[in-house]
């Protein structure tokens, strides 16, 4: 008879700290980078994942009086380089301006003056099945991935690290970008009253998506074509297909208000529209979009966000980026429905990689043989959206909406502050759509500071966006 295997031992969490001086906002600060594993137990105490985290820490004669942001991206399946080495991190890659791509190396990194580490620790966390993270044991990758599972095993990460650093005093802040931002309102969510003990001070919402209705182009939908559009009219603009002789602002208002008060109601009619009502919406669709009548026609005046990045500048042989429309590309042909890939994606992700694995090996001194992932598209394709099945109650189909948790935040937190930041050019998650999410879903819209800035998605690549999105950031911190 064979003796069973022992499990195999879980090694130590490897830990890199490296000592480092910057200047941010004119203050010379001295600090270090902790690059380390934090093993994050389950509800039994046993290790179940290895969370990976950057820890930028100042030198403070009184650590536990300062601030901390907890920070990290979405996907989910991405790592947190994006708004690391974009944006709020001690330095950060130079891109192009005004939505020219990155093109080839070497890329230039500098020591970033805008970071706000004067101000706050930073840690940026990754995930398991992202950065250096991983499950522990014999637990699978799959059990991270869900939103469930994931605010859950962040939600302990962030009690582990308080712990381990001895900042349970410290005021606290999360920052999500894109779906990070609705990890960030299941993160609060989980550890707001009970016992958990950890409120937050501030919750800061880059892109935010937190009411997935408002983006799903599925037939039958009508939610979303309506939450898109102003965006669709922001990019028309900015290309010259259409005009606004009362200024921008003004021509993206009428956009917010026509998407409510008329084209939302016409597609909700459906073929019981009226065909002078039709005309008048297809007119009026047609002028704002940039999008000809004939083929807004044939589309049934439906606008999936993919066919209007095909189709807008087709005549020029060019397509427009969904996560920045300011960026364009090229097909294989200009016969398509669907663009081939993302231009504003393409344009910028080697940058980004090949400098954040330049800062971690070179700055930040970490040797180690496992490879750093970027992005886990596994993760993705199985992300679990609903949660674990309840013993005994049926479940609907359905789609994510964390919005009414943020609300029932506000309502049980009165000094809870909330930042949305919203790119004018974003086509992952429009600013139309989360202001009509915020407008709902019991959330007081007085408590929340909403922000737009003259890019897409990342509005840090674009460089006098990303000056406001830190001065906006900092003043809603510090102020």
């Amino acid at each position: 008879m064979t003796d069973p295997v022992a499990p195999a031992a879980i090694a130590e969490p490897r830990r890199f700290e490296t000592r480092h001086q910057g200047s941010f906002h004119g203050v010379a600060t001295p600090y270090r980078c902790v690059a380390a594993a934090l093993h994050v137990p389950d509800a039994t105490g046993k290790p179940q994942c290895s969370v990976f985290s950057f820890s930028y820490l100042a030198d403070s004669p009184a650590p536990e009086s300062r601030p901390v942001c907890f920070i990290f991206n979405g996907g989910p399946g991405s790592a947190s380089l994006w708004l690391h080495m974009g944006a709020l991190g001690p330095r950060r890659v130079v891109m192009p301006g005004d939505a020219v791509p990155a093109g080839s190396g070497p890329y230039t990194v500098i020591d970033n003056p805008l970071c706000l580490l004067d101000a706050a620790d930073l840690v940026f966390i990754d995930p398991p099945g992202t950065g250096f993270s991983t499950m522990l044991g014999e637990a699978k990758a799959e059990e991270a991935w869900g939103l469930e599972a994931d605010a859950d095993i962040v939600a302990r990460f962030i009690k582990t690290w308080l712990s381990a650093h001895r900042r349970w005093a410290s005021p606290r802040y999360l920052v999500g970008e894109s779906y990070g931002t609705t990890r960030a309102v299941a993160v609060a969510g989980k550890l707001a009253g009970g016992l958990s003990g950890v409120a937050f001070n501030g919750i800061v919402l880059i892109s935010a998506i937190l009411d997935f209705h408002t983006a799903r182009f599925e037939r039958g939908n009508a939610l979303a074509d309506a939450c898109f559009l102003p965006s669709y009219a922001a990019t028309a603009l900015h290309f010259g297909l259409a005009s606004a002789p009362a200024g921008r602002e003004a021509f993206l208002d009428e956009a917010r208000r026509f998407a409510v008060e008329e084209y939302l109601p016409a597609l909700v009619t459906g073929n019981r529209l009226a065909p002078a009502r039709m005309q008048r919406v297809l007119r009026k669709l047609a002028r704002l979009t940039g999008l000809s009548e004939a083929w807004l026609t044939r589309t049934r005046l439906r606008i999936e966000t993919a066919r209007f990045r095909k189709e807008l500048l087709r005549e020029g042989g060019l397509t427009v980026g969904r996560f920045d429309s300011r960026y364009t590309g090229r097909d294989y042909d200009d016969a398509g429905e669907l663009p081939d890939a993302d231009a504003a994606s393409y344009a910028i992700d080697t940058a980004y990689v090949s400098a954040a694995h330049d800062h971690f090996t070179r700055a930040l001194a970490i040797d180690w043989e496992r490879p750093y992932e970027v992005f886990n598209r596994e993760a993705l394709t199985k992300w679990d959206w609903l949660g674990p099945r309840k013993e005994g109650v049926s479940r609907w189909p359905g789609y994510v909406n964390v919005a009414p948790t943020l609300g029932q935040l506000l309502r049980e937190n009165p000094t809870l502050k909330v930042m949305v930041g919203a790119g004018l050019y974003d086509l992952a998650t429009p600013f139309f759509a989360i202001e009509t999410t915020l407008a709902g879903n019991g959330i007081a819209a007085d408590r929340i500071a909403l922000r737009y800035y003259d890019a897409g998605h990342m509005m840090y690549l674009h460089e006098p966006s990303l000056a406001a999105l830190v001065a906006d950031l900092r003043g809603w911190l510090v102020g």
